[in-house]
């Protein structure tokens, strides 16, 4: 049989994250290219507890069709959580749950974008949001990174040149996967040039509970008074990737459609987990628990620098994330970057090139991205040293 793929489809390629982690499903292999929470963060007793007694209790509402919007108490829940520190909602504003943060985000691109519209990317970005955005066969624009966010100059000059720009795809905290923050500034900034050229902002954020230094800045969506702010969460961090559980918060014209959108795409939300999720947020001291994921995290992002600066090159250049699961590495220019990829998983360590986040092709041919959280101590030491005698080697 002679398949037809649809156009949308056809030049999509997997995910290299995906591809790379089932080549390396060898239990001996040691994970840096995963972006998995570490092991010991999942709180499974807890989560079995709260299981049982919803099946106990509640077991036609876990296993009974449910509402598009997401369990209600859950959305309570979530509004609770999200704004105990901040105001993520103004106006109009309401919330929806979906499967992980990354169905929001391909929700709403599908809910805002028309083929040949424009987005634009921090560069590098996250391959799931490129993927979505390339699914829908839309211009993307890639404006490129610095230690605190995006070059403001070429962000303007895009908006400029791009009057089909739908909106500025950002993630503000502990960037994957370069792990940088943009400053409250640049915030500001993002914020005001959307409002000006009248273009929307998608504000991704799954890795903000988890800062391990530094002083927490604002989310854009804390100062969204025109509406043009959508905010994705997601509880894949700090509770399980496996429930899949995430929201979207956006005004409620374009949310309406975001629910018409998810109709057509699962009808719902798996609602056991949405009702765990709920019972968890609600019987945990969430800010003591997300205290020990930061813990857990600072001691492996403190291990893995501490173990690059003793075996690693001098001519390597890397970032020193302040939150978040990765770090990002500049080989030097004259490295084969795809050959140090592939010598790795020969030594047994997989990490994932650059160009997999790069929004065009040609660009970040001599970066690698590395994942702390993962892997366990041992194979954090044993990871870098193998991959600091290669960058000595190359």
């Amino acid at each position: 049989m002679n398949y037809h793929i649809s156009d949308r489809m056809a030049s999509l390629q997997p995910s290299a994250i995906r591809e790379i982690l089932k080549a390396t499903s060898d239990p001996s292999i040691i994970p840096f290219a995963a972006g998995n929470p570490a092991a010991e963060a999942f709180p499974a007793k807890e989560i079995a507890a709260i299981s049982a007694e919803i099946l106990e209790k509640e077991p036609i509402t876990a296993l009974q069709y449910s509402i598009t919007e997401g369990y209600p108490l859950l959305r309570e829940s979530i509004k609770d959580f999200a704004c105990r520190h901040e105001n993520l909602f103004h106006g109009d504003d309401a919330l929806i749950t979906c499967s992980g943060a990354q169905q929001g985000i391909e929700l709403t691109t599908k809910c805002l974008c028309n083929e040949g519209d424009t987005v634009i990317c921090e560069d590098p970005s996250f391959i799931g949001s490129l993927n979505t955005f390339r699914s829908y066969k839309t211009n993307l624009v890639g404006i490129p990174m610095e230690e605190d966010g995006m070059n403001l100059e070429l962000l303007e000059k895009a908006l400029k040149e791009n009057p089909s720009t739908r909106f500025i795809y950002v993630i503000p905290n502990f960037q994957n996967p370069s792990g940088y923050t943009t400053s409250l500034e640049k915030r500001q900034a993002i914020y005001a040039l959307a409002k000006q050229y009248g273009v929307m902002i998608m504000e991704d954020n799954p890795y903000g509970e988890l800062r391990y230094s530094g002083e927490s800045v604002p989310s854009i969506k804390s100062m969204d008074e025109e509406g043009i702010v959508v905010y994705c969460g997601s509880f894949s961090k700090i509770i399980s990737p496996g429930m899949r559980i995430g929201y979207v918060i956006a005004p409620q014209p374009l949310l309406a459609k975001i629910i018409v959108a998810k109709q057509a795409s699962d009808v719902h939300s798996n609602i056991w987990a949405q009702m765990v999720c709920d019972r968890f947020l609600r019987s945990t001291d969430m800010d003591a628990h997300i205290a020990k994921l930061n813990d857990i995290y600072r001691r492996k992002v403190s291990l893995m620098t501490s173990c690059m600066e003793e075996h690693f090159s001098k001519s390597v250049r890397f970032t020193r994330p302040e939150g978040g699961l990765f770090l990002w590495c500049d080989l030097p220019e004259q490295v084969d970057m795809m050959g140090f990829c592939n010598q790795a998983v020969q030594n047994k360590v997989a990490v994932v090139p650059g160009i997999a986040f790069a929004v065009q092709p040609g660009s970040h041919t001599h970066s690698i991205r590395l994942n702390f959280s993962t892997p366990s101590d041992e194979g954090i030491v044993r990871g870098i040293e193998i991959l600091g005698k290669m960058t000595q080697e190359f």
